[in-house]
C-alpha cells in the first residue's frame, strides 16, 4: 500500500481549544503509528478572539492561505466570541466557513456503549447563510421612538438543495454501515429529519422545507423515512425521545442551536466534535 502524508492545520482559537488540538494532534499521531502508510504532518495557525486582541483580526489571511493551498484539513478547537458589539471582531469560524465555502456542519451525538439511554443521531447544519449573512442594520425609528435593528435571513434553494442531499446521504451510509458490521442499533431503517418554522416564516423556512424535500425524492433516496418537525417542537422532542431521531437536517441557526443543545446530551459542547 503506498504510503500517504496528510498536512493537518491546527487552529487551538481560544479558551478549551487549546486544551482538545493538543489532545487531538496526540489521536493522530497516535493513529499514525498503527498505520504506517498514513502519516501527518501538523501546522499551528493563529485564529480566535486572542488573535483579534493581539493582531486586530481573528482570522489573518495568511491562516486562510494556509489552509486553503497547503492543508489536507484542520483541526478547528473554539473561540471565545463576544457577547457584545466589539469593533473590528467577526467570528472566525463564521468567516472559514464561508471563505472555503464549508456549507455543512456535521455533529454526530452519540453515547457510549453503557449509557442507560442510547442516543445515536446526526445533525447535519447548513453553514453558509440563514442569519449568519450577518446583514444587519440599526436606524432611528421614524415615528422617533428609540432605534430599530433589522438582520436578514436568506434562504437560498441551491444551499438547502445540497444540505438536505447530504444529510441523505449520510442516512443512507449510517444504514449501509449498520447493515455491513451487523453492529447493533437503536436504529432499523435510515431516517432523514426535516427541521424548520414554515408555519411563520412561510417564505424562507418554507423554501428550505420545499427544496428539502424534493432533494430527497429521488429514487436513490427511496428507502429513507422523511418527517418533519417545527424547531420549538423539535427541541422539546430532541430532550425528551432522542433515541427517536437518525439524521436531522437545519438551516444554519436552527441547526446551530441544535447541534449545541444536543452535546448536553452526551458529555458536553466543549468534547462533542463536528465536522465543516
Amino acid at each position: 500500500m503506498a504510503s500517504r502524508s496528510l498536512r493537518i492545520g491546527l487552529l487551538p482559537g481560544d479558551g478549551i481549544g487549546r486544551e482538545v488540538i493538543p489532545a487531538g494532534r496526540l489521536v493522530l499521531e497516535t493513529l499514525s503509528s498503527t498505520l504506517p502508510p498514513l502519516s501527518f504532518t501538523f501546522t499551528t495557525l493563529p485564529a480566535g478572539y486572542s488573535t483579534f486582541l493581539e493582531t486586530g483580526t481573528a482570522l489573518p489571511p495568511k491562516t486562510v492561505q494556509t489552509l486553503r493551498h497547503e492543508c489536507s484539513a484542520a483541526l478547528f478547537g473554539a473561540v471565545s466570541s463576544p457577547t457584545k458589539k466589539v469593533a473590528g471582531y467577526s467570528s472566525p469560524i463564521v468567516a472559514l466557513r464561508k471563505q472555503l465555502d464549508l456549507y455543512a456542519n456535521v455533529r454526530p451525538v452519540k453515547t457510549v456503549s453503557t449509557a442507560p439511554k442510547p442516543i445515536d443521531l446526526v445533525i447535519v447544519r447548513e453553514n453558509t447563510e440563514d442569519l449568519y449573512v450577518k446583514e444587519e442594520r440599526t436606524y432611528d425609528a421614524p415615528n422617533g421612538e428609540g432605534r430599530v435593528a433589522e438582520a436578514i435571513k436568506r434562504i437560498s434553494e441551491r444551499a438547502s438543495h445540497r444540505i438536505a442531499t447530504m444529510a441523505g446521504d449520510i442516512a443512507l451510509r449510517r444504514q449501509a454501515i449498520r447493515a455491513r458490521t451487523g453492529v447493533q442499533s437503536i436504529h432499523s431503517h435510515p431516517k432523514v429529519t426535516i427541521t424548520h418554522k414554515s408555519n411563520v416564516l412561510s417564505q424562507t423556512d418554507g423554501l428550505f422545507r420545499e427544496t428539502a424535500r424534493s432533494a430527497l425524492a429521488p429514487s436513490r433516496f427511496a428507502q429513507l423515512e422523511i418527517e418533519e418537525q417545527i424547531v420549538d417542537s423539535m427541541v422539546y422532542k430532541l430532550f425528551r425521545q432522542p433515541q427517536t431521531y437518525d439524521v436531522i437536517v437545519a438551516p444554519n441557526l436552527y441547526g446551530d442551536i441544535l447541534s449545541d443543545g444536543a452535546a448536553a446530551l452526551v458529555g458536553s459542547l466543549g468534547v462533542v466534535p463536528s465536522a465543516n
